[in-house]
C-alpha cells in the first residue's frame, strides 16, 4: 500500500477502484488453469522535473488611458464642428464652436462697466486730494487764529487792547477749529467713497473675467491628445451644461486593458512575497501578451498598471489593468482580447496528459513500482504545459507513469512496462 495525504475520501475512492479491478480479474484467474497468463504490456514514461514556462489567460477589455467627455459649459447653438471624426487631434485644438455673439456682448458690457467704475474711483481719489488740501488750509487758519488769541489774552489783561478784540479773536479761532473738523470729515467721506469705488472696480473686474471665461467656453477644445469619437450633437443643436456629452475622446497610446482575476489567484500571487516591496518589484517586471479577436498575438508586450481597490462582492473577482503600447492606434476602446502571462515555474514535475484518468471526480494515475506492480494514486494537478500536466502532489520525479494500457491495469497487478514512444 502507499501513504495518502489527500484525505479519507480520496483513499476510499482508490480502494473502491482497486476492488473493482480485483473483482473483475478474479474470474479470469479462476479459469486460467495451470498455465501462467502472459503479463500485460503497458507503455510508460518517467515523470521529469524541470523549469517550465506556465501561461495563464484572462479575458481583457480595452479602454483609453484617459477618456474625456466633451460637454458644453454655457448655453448656445453649435455653429461649427472643427474636427474630422475618428482623426487624431492635439490638446487645445478646436472641436466645436458655440455661437459667441451673446457672450462677446456680455464681455463688452462688463468692460464698459469696469471702465465706469475705474473712472468713479479716479474721481473719488481727486475728491480725497481736494479734501486733504482743505484740511491743510483749515489747519493753517486755525493756527493763525490761535496765535491771535494767544497774543490778545495778556494784552487784554493789561488793557492794551479792548475786550472786544479778544472776543473777536476767540470767536474766529472757534470758527477755524470747526472748519478743521469739517474738512477732516470730508477727507473721511472721500476715503469711504474710494473704498466703495474700489469694491465696485473689483466687482466689475470679476464680471469681466466671468464674461471672458464664458466667451472662452464657446470654444470647445481638446483637453488631451487623442482621438474624438462620433459627434452626438450636430451643428444647429442647442446645447447647455445639462446636455449630454457632444462627443468623447480618448488617449490611445498607451492603451489600457482591464481583466479580472479570481480572489484565489490574487491571494496565491500575493503570498509568494515576504514584503510589499518585493511584491511591487515583481509587479513592475511582469510582462503580458495580448491575443486579439482574430487569434493573432499583438506584437507589443504590456506591463502591469494597477490593481483595483476592492474585490467585486458579486463575482469574487478583482480587476487588474495593464498598459500596452499602441503605435498607429491599431487598438481601440471596446475591443476584447485574451491577456496572457508567462512565468517560469522552477522544478515542475511533468507527466503526459494521457496518463491521467478520472474516477468520480478524482484524478488518478497508474504508477509502475517495484516488481513492476501497479499502484493507483490520486494526484493534484496544476497548469498544463503543452501536452503535459504539472503535478503538484502524488508523483515524484523518476516515477514510471502508465500512458497506454490504463483501461486494463488493476491495483497490485504485475505488468510488462515498455517505453512510451510519442507519435
Amino acid at each position: 500500500m502507499f501513504r495518502m495525504k489527500t484525505g479519507s475520501s480520496k483513499l476510499t475512492l482508490v480502494v473502491l477502484a482497486a476492488g473493482l479491478f480485483v473483482a473483475s480479474s478474479g474470474c479470469s484467474r479462476g479459469t486460467a488453469g495451470a498455465a501462467a497468463s502472459p503479463l500485460l504490456e503497458v507503455r510508460v514514461v518517467e515523470a521529469v522535473q524541470k523549469d517550465v514556462p506556465v501561461y495563464k489567460e484572462w479575458i481583457g477589455t480595452l479602454d483609453g488611458l484617459v477618456n474625456a467627455d466633451i460637454k458644453a459649459e454655457v448655453a448656445g447653438y453649435l455653429i461649427e464642428q472643427a474636427y474630422k471624426e475618428g482623426s487624431f487631434v492635439k490638446k487645445g485644438q478646436l472641436l466645436f464652436q458655440i455661437d459667441p455673439r451673446p457672450f462677446q456682448a456680455a464681455l463688452d458690457q462688463s468692460a464698459a462697466q469696469l471702465a465706469q467704475a475705474q473712472g468713479q474711483l479716479a474721481q473719488a481719489h481727486a475728491q480725497l486730494s481736494q479734501a486733504e488740501a482743505g484740511v491743510a488750509v483749515a489747519d493753517a487758519n486755525q493756527r493763525r487764529t490761535q496765535l491771535d488769541v494767544d497774543k490778545y489774552t495778556p494784552l487784554a489783561k493789561q488793557q492794551a487792547v479792548s475786550e472786544q478784540d479778544l472776543d473777536n479773536a476767540t470767536q474766529y479761532n472757534m470758527q477755524a477749529k470747526a472748519q478743521v473738523i469739517a474738512a477732516r470729515a470730508q477727507v473721511e467721506t472721500a476715503r469711504a467713497q474710494i473704498t466703495a469705488n474700489e469694491a465696485a472696480v473689483q466687482s466689475a473686474k470679476a464680471a469681466v473675467e466671468t464674461a471672458r471665461i464664458n466667451l472662452g467656453f464657446t470654444h470647445l477644445t481638446a483637453p488631451i491628445d487623442g482621438i474624438p469619437g462620433i459627434a452626438q450633437l450636430q451643428v444647429g443643436a442647442l446645447v447647455n451644461p445639462a446636455s449630454p456629452p457632444i462627443t468623447t475622446m480618448s488617449t490611445l497610446d498607451p492603451i489600457k486593458v482591464y481583466f479580472t482575476v479570481s480572489e484565489q489567484e490574487y491571494l496565491e500571487f500575493s503570498r509568494q512575497f515576504a514584503t510589499q516591496q518585493l511584491r511591487e518589484a515583481d509587479l513592475r517586471q511582469l510582462k503580458f501578451e495580448l491575443i486579439l479577436a482574430d487569434g493573432t498575438t499583438y506584437p507589443h508586450t504590456g506591463k502591469f498598471d494597477f490593481t483595483d481597490r476592492q474585490v467585486d462582492v458579486r463575482t469574487g473577482d478583482i480587476r487588474i489593468a495593464a498598459l500596452f503600447p499602441n503605435p498607429g492606434d491599431l487598438l481601440r476602446p471596446g475591443q476584447y482580447g485574451r491577456i496572457r502571462r508567462a512565468r517560469v515555474q522552477p522544478g515542475a514535475v511533468l507527466i503526459p496528459q494521457e496518463a491521467v484518468f478520472e474516477l468520480q471526480g478524482t484524478r488518478l494515475v497508474a504508477l509502475v513500482g517495484s516488481g513492476n506492480k501497479i499502484a493507483i494514486r490520486p494526484v493534484q494537478l496544476g497548469e498544463t504545459v503543452g501536452k503535459e500536466w504539472i503535478v503538484r502532489q502524488g508523483v515524484k520525479p523518476g516515477d514510471r507513469v502508465v500512458v497506454e494500457g490504463l483501461q486494463k491495469v488493476r491495483q497490485g497487478m504485475q505488468v510488462d512496462p515498455k517505453p512510451f514512444e510519442a507519435r
